[in-house]
């Protein structure tokens, strides 16, 4: 039986909410698609950490690809498997004097000024997979909109071809219009890939749009509800 992307179980993580954070199971397949309302910006950035290993559960166990995020030994073994992850997140920092190839270029090489030639080119064929018009390239990210600078975080987080994309509160910032044109657009790119993605939202219509499953957190008990259900390869652990 293939290792699942994610799987967590019996977890709980205290973090000065309310509550814990809570998540009583929920197993990712390493190709499928899950959206997970109910979450804040605080609990989001907990439940990353979590998957991450950055942080480890007070109770219950994580394991990404059949391993528990609990045997992660020392330094070089955490960014392995933070490697494993494109995370979109706000959190994650933009260089806005540079521009957008300048920013892709990071991933690559810290020589930007200007970046070496194939990496230009790796920097551009970012910049097209997540929806940045030419007209975009060459200019400074903070004269991006909203839209751009979560589609620059989404190149980004590409970059270094994640196993899964994990996307936190990515479409906050945006339009009703402009959230469901992102995520149709980074459900293909997974679709494309053959990555998983796992989305953190409180915006229900961006959840329909990215995920093939929508789940509901009940924050007390930390059950998760299908509300949505399009396609999916999702199943209960047993």
């Amino acid at each position: 039986m293939t290792a699942a992307a994610l799987e967590l179980a019996g977890v709980s993580k205290s973090y000065g909410g309310l509550r814990p954070l809570r998540i009583h199971e929920i197993r990712v397949a390493p190709a499928e698609s899950v959206a997970i309302v109910g979450f804040d910006r605080a609990c989001a950035e907990v439940f990353v950490n979590l998957v991450t290993g950055a942080s480890l559960p007070d109770a219950g166990e994580v394991r990404v690809f059949g391993r528990p995020t609990s045997a992660i030994a020392d330094s070089d073994d955490w960014l392995a498997t933070v490697d494993r992850f494109g995370i979109v997140s706000e959190r994650a920092v933009l260089l806005d004097a540079l521009s957008v190839v300048q920013n892709l270029a990071i991933p690559f090489t810290l020589d930007i000024d200007p970046p070496p030639q194939d990496v230009h080119e790796r920097a551009i064929l970012l910049a097209q997979e997540a929806g940045l018009g030419e007209a975009d390239w060459h200019g400074c990210v903070a004269e991006l909109d909203a839209d751009g600078r979560v589609r620059i975080r989404l190149a980004r987080a590409l970059a270094l071809d994640p196993k899964v994309l994990l996307l936190e509160h990515a479409s906050a910032a945006l339009s009703p219009a402009a959230s469901a044109t992102l995520g149709a657009d980074i459900r293909r790119i997974a679709l494309r890939r053959g990555c998983g993605l796992i989305a953190i939202t409180a915006d229900p219509q961006f959840a329909s749009a990215v995920a093939g499953t929508v789940l509901t957190l009940d924050p007390a008990s930390g059950r998760l509800s299908a509300r949505f259900r399009r396609w999916s390869l999702f199943r209960r652990s047993e």
